[in-house]
């Protein structure tokens, strides 16, 4: 990069309060979230400085609370992540762009018509009512209005890489929990349907994490390729790993040390959320590392069992986090019977009633027989259990 280059960009970051060295720190946090060394952190600096010359982006909302778009422009302070989104040379962003109505569209329109971009997508794809669901320009009324399915197959043909953030865009997320009215799905398995091949980058949580997209979007500015991805195109190292694996709560849970009841002293003493609904064991995400709000915290530090919003399965019917983990203070799940939702007591008790009169038959012959006698005790509860409820803490 040219000198003068160099020194307008130190200047463009100090004009925002961030030093030099601040920059590259947070470059050198990137190269760790992509798993690579500390000695590309130079690469990565000039992969950014050249980001608005090198690749344009359209962020496009379908579904959605903008709470992604919150997420990405949470601080009021100036943070080096929203900067690397600023000069990124995000062209059309219609949550927080100046530009409105036919100016907007001509900047999203010259961008599709040059190619060569990212495309950023939140919020769900709206099927629903042959996509009427959700409209850009005021409505079937309107002349050129369209709707949302259609401008995101437009916007899509001309992307290199679609960064689907959140998991509204992911699989649909809130907005496809049962029953689905608006028939929303995710970006992925919408283009599959709809037979256009491009490739998607699945970013998942409510909201997303604004250093994960900025990760991902270095990673296609400096290497020119995909990450290495598992089989929901989730990148691996962000979604490799449990929030288990990195939990600060872990040894409570190794010692069988559980909050059983909110406001309680196990709580106070930052005890293992996992008995009040934690998902994290089954919850593919970094958090406990990244964390959020420029790495001040994260759900489960801030004394919040995890959700599990990471959980997604983009290509199954009814995959999506909410109906998968609801509900999310308890570790029952809801479990799809013949077209409805119900809690694994109500299934229990069902088939309890049909299993009762076998085992009644089945007791009675056995003491007929005088085989009931004798056999190990049952155990009623777990040592940890009881020695929490003496405690008062269970239940």
């Amino acid at each position: 990069m040219a000198n003068e280059d160099h020194d307008a960009f130190n200047e463009y970051l100090a004009t925002r309060g961030v030093t030099r060295r601040d920059f590259l720190k947070y470059c050198g946090s990137i190269a760790a979230l992509l798993g690579l060394s500390e000695s590309v952190v130079p690469q990565i600096a000039a992969a950014i400085q050249q980001g608005a010359k090198l690749k344009p982006a359209l962020w496009i909302n379908g579904g959605s609370c903008t709470g992604c778009t919150e997420s990405a422009a949470q601080a009021d302070y100036p943070d080096v992540a929203q900067i690397v989104l600023e000069i990124l040379s995000i062209n059309y962003f219609e949550t927080i762009m100046m530009a409105a109505g036919k100016s907007a569209d001509e900047a999203m329109a010259e961008t599709i018509a040059k190619g060569g971009y990212i495309l950023i997508y939140e919020g769900s794809v709206m099927q629903g009512f042959e996509g009427q669901s959700l409209f850009v320009g005021g409505g079937p009324d309107n002349a050129g209005s369209k709707t949302g399915l259609q401008v995101l197959e437009e916007a899509a043909a001309g992307a290199e890489a679609i960064l689907a953030v959140g998991s509204c865009a992911v699989d649909g997320g809130w907005v496809a929990a049962h029953p689905n009215p608006a028939d929303a799905t995710g970006v992925l398995p919408y283009l599959k349907a709809k037979g256009i091949d491009k490739p998607v980058i699945n970013l998942p949580t409510c909201p997303v994490n604004p250093e994960w997209i900025v990760a991902m979007v270095v990673d296609v500015l400096m290497l020119g390729k995909l990450p290495e991805m598992d089989d929901y195109n989730r990148p691996t190292l962000i979604f490799g790993q449990t929030i288990h694996d990195n939990c600060p709560r872990r040894g409570h849970f190794e010692n069988g040390e559980f909050v059983y009841e909110f406001g309680t002293e196990e709580e106070a003493k930052s005890y293992c959320l996992y008995a009040v609904g934690c998902k994290g064991p089954q919850t593919y995400t970094n958090c406990p590392v990244v964390r959020w709000n420029a790495r001040a915290s994260w759900c489960v530090e801030a004394g919040s069992p995890c959700i599990g919003c990471g959980n997604v399965d983009p290509l199954k019917a009814g995959g999506n986090w909410v109906d998968v983990g609801a509900p999310f203070l308890n570790r029952s799940r809801d479990i799809p019977v013949a077209g409805m939702s119900v809690q694994p007591t109500t299934v229990a008790a069902v088939a309890g009633g049909v299993v009762a009169a076998g085992l009644l038959a089945h007791g009675a012959g056995m003491v007929a027989a005088g085989r009931t006698k004798g056999g190990a005790p049952y155990e009623e509860m777990k040592a940890y259990d009881r020695k929490a409820k003496a405690k008062g803490g269970g239940k």
